[in-house]
């Protein structure tokens, strides 16, 4: 089998507060993504998100319909962003190639029946949404994306937000994707914390050497706990959490909303004493 999927269901911040590591981690961490020849998909009870990983392995892969989306195929009712985090790849969207680079997103609208991943050395990060409007699929690169530089190297939070999915690049129904990478020296993100009530969020952390993690920060602003992530694992962050946290080394993230509206500033910020 190439395609294998798991369900996360929804949990509620109370019980979240009362769970162990494991228990943390079984729910809200996603360790296996990346398996050579393979798709994997985790969906998801927080505004339906599916997230995924598709490693080609120098053959090919087809997007195949998973139980879950009750769909024929699976984005007759979602849309998609593909995240190349590996080599050059290829992307086949109903009989038309893109050709997707290191760092590159292609959006890929409702409706699209045949969609094939390849390439020796590519890996494609994946996420999906459902969606009511088909929109033409769109190849989205780093130097289109909206560049944000934020925080200095004092509070070693140094970064630059790369919005890929802006009003100048792609219109999408709610699937907001980008990319954060620190300056030399930073490993904080996000502080001061925030969440967001109407939507939901995912985290991929990846150019992690093999020794180095990251510890996010979750939970509700006064019931925090932590979860050590290694290189190229997810991270689902409910609409109720913080999600922010600091690595022992560089790294680079990719995060990825959707729920009710596609506005970046829709947020609730969190007081620095209030976290606890």
């Amino acid at each position: 089998m190439t395609t294998d999927f798991d369900i996360r269901f929804a949990i509620d911040p109370l019980t979240a507060s009362a769970m162990g590591t494991g228990e943390l981690r079984d729910n809200f961490l996603i360790d296996d993504l990346f398996a050579a020849g393979q798709v994997r998909w985790t969906y998801t009870h927080y505004d339906r998100m599916a997230v995924g990983g598709a490693m080609p392995d120098g053959g090919a892969l087809t997007l195949d319909a998973i139980k879950p989306t009750g769909t024929a195929n699976f984005l007759d009712r979602r849309e998609m962003i593909v995240v190349n985090i590996g080599e050059a790849g290829t992307i086949s969207v109903d009989g038309a190639d893109h050709a997707v680079g290191p760092r590159d997103m292609l959006y890929v609208g409702k409706g699209s029946k045949d969609v094939r991943f390849a390439g020796e050395g590519a890996k494609f990060y994946l996420l999906s949404a459902p969606a009511h409007s088909s929109y033409p699929t769109t190849l989205l690169q780093k130097s289109g994306a909206k560049r944000l530089d934020l925080g200095s190297n004092e509070t070693a939070n140094e970064r630059s937000i790369f919005q890929y999915v802006n009003a100048d690049s792609v219109k999408t129904c709610q699937l907001v994707v980008g990319l954060t990478q620190f300056a030399p020296g930073s490993v904080w993100n996000t502080m001061p914390a925030h969440v967001h009530d109407r939507r939901m969020e995912a985290y991929l952390y990846f150019d992690l050497k093999p020794d180095a993690f990251v510890v996010h920060l979750m939970g509700e602003p006064d019931e925090s706990r932590h979860l050590i992530v290694r290189n190229e694992q997810a991270i689902l962050s409910p609409p109720w959490s913080i999600h922010c946290g600091a690595g022992t080394g560089a790294y680079t993230f990719i995060w990825a909303m959707a729920g009710d509206n596609v506005d970046y500033t829709d947020v609730e910020k969190v007081e620095m004493q209030d976290l606890r």
